[in-house]
């Protein structure tokens, strides 16, 4: 399967039942908690409604008609800093090791920057290897303490990229 085989766009009504399952099968794949994660948040079961707001996008990646991944931006909370999140970035095994995670930071930061964004913030967790070096390939770089208000305390990696 080559890269071209797969389609990044803007997510849809119909995509929020599958992009729940993906989120929440990554999510129990890793080992993650289901508190202070994704997977409890509200928004993932109305993805498309949770990113319909100003100043966010959410583009989900598609394989043969079906949702295989997905990732967004959005303001980081408190919206006064010029910063924006990378949010419920996750892929299912079969779209990683493909370069698609890079093209979906590329799509995200490049949505980031048209709305005005200066910095891109994201959370994550220590055992998440792969993701921490996709990160850090894409030029994010570790804090040594959280920033704004996510509600995801169980995430205890903080990376910051200038865009």
């Amino acid at each position: 399967m080559t890269r071209e085989n797969f389609i990044i766009r803007e997510i849809k009504p119909a995509d929020n039942f599958a992009i729940s399952q993906v989120i929440r099968s990554v999510i129990l794949e890793m080992g993650a908690p289901k508190i202070g994660t994704a997977y409890e948040d509200a928004d993932t079961d109305r993805m498309f409604e949770a990113y319909q707001k100003e100043k966010v996008a959410y583009f989900v990646l598609e394989l043969d008609n079906k949702v295989i991944g997905g990732a967004g931006i959005a303001s980081l909370d408190p919206s006064e800093i010029n910063t924006c999140e990378l949010q419920k970035m996750y892929l299912l095994p079969s779209a990683r090791g493909k370069g698609l995670g890079t093209d979906l930071i590329s799509k995200c930061l490049k949505k980031a920057k048209e709305f005005g964004f200066e910095d891109c913030y994201l959370e994550t967790m220590p055992y998440m290897e792969a993701a921490r070096k996709l990160y850090e390939k894409n030029g994010f770089l570790s804090l040594s303490k959280p920033m704004g208000n996510t509600g995801h305390y169980s995430c205890n990696v903080w990376m910051l990229k200038k865009i």
